[in-house]
């Protein structure tokens, strides 16, 4: 059980680093389609919030045996934890394989007891997706630390344009900083990130594409400031739909 007074605490110590690199705060046209999930077993992760109570994630940031919430911050930012009623994971989804960087269905499901207030604003799945190709550009928006173990930089939806590289395809995308391309430290997510939703914004309009599942450090090392790894979301888009519709909540995408 996830209780308030443990809150702060958890954003205080988790390890795991956010939109590193010095990434800038998100706007409010991006942040309210953001969401933080914690868990009971000190987890953090980032979701977007795809109707007014159903949010989507990573798969691996929603593991059997533990409770998620999602929080909401008021004006003065004090926390109030949402409950989750329901978690839907994707039946193709294995951890090993996302341990290794490898591609996997790494999408899951969150129904909320009760729909979130106005200050969430669902965000569209893309409807047509064109394929991503090396140079285009993404936005990145997730919670977490700016810096990297540092407690006390958490909370705050922070966003960045990363630039596809390698060959991106429909099973997996790498993202990097374009003025240093991974070679050096620079804007990535991280671990505080994973499920954070990647916009393509090429039409004029905040779309999710995709999903934030992994991060390296500079020149391939342990951490983050490297590559951010994607899960792409046009695999799985009827996935989300049917599960959705499932779940009792009809996107109408």
């Amino acid at each position: 059980m996830i209780r308030l007074a443990a809150l702060a605490l958890l954003l205080a110590s988790t390890t795991a680093g956010a939109m590193v690199g010095g990434a800038a705060t998100a706007d409010k046209t991006i942040a309210r389609h953001v969401a933080l999930i914690v868990g009971s077993r000190g987890t953090s992760c980032t979701g977007v919030v795809i109707a007014r109570n159903l949010v989507l994630t990573a798969a691996h940031c929603v593991q059997a045996g533990a409770d998620y919430k999602i929080v909401e911050f008021d004006a003065a930012r004090h926390p109030t934890l949402r409950d989750v009623s329901l978690v839907q994971s994707h039946p193709q989804f294995d951890l090993n394989t996302l341990l290794g960087h490898r591609a996997t269905a790494d999408v899951a499901l969150l129904r909320l007891k009760a729909p979130l207030p106005d200050a969430f604003v669902p965000a569209p799945l893309a409807s047509v997706q064109k394929p991503v190709a090396a140079g285009d550009h993404l936005l990145v928006a997730g919670y977490g630390l700016a810096v990297r173990g540092d407690g006390r930089t958490g909370g705050t939806v922070r966003m960045a344009d990363l630039v596809a590289t390698g060959q991106p395809g429909t099973l997996q995308i790498r993202l990097v900083d374009a003025s240093t391309n991974g070679a050096r430290a620079g804007l990535s997510a991280c671990t505080g990130d994973s499920g954070a939703p990647v916009f393509d914004s090429s039409d004029g309009r905040l779309a999710v594409v995709g999903l934030v599942s992994w991060s390296t450090g500079p020149a391939l090392t342990d951490g983050c400031g490297g590559l951010t790894g994607v899960t792409p979301l046009v695999r799985y888009r009827d996935w989300i739909i049917a599960a959705a519709a499932k779940m009792g909540v009809p996107l109408g995408q």
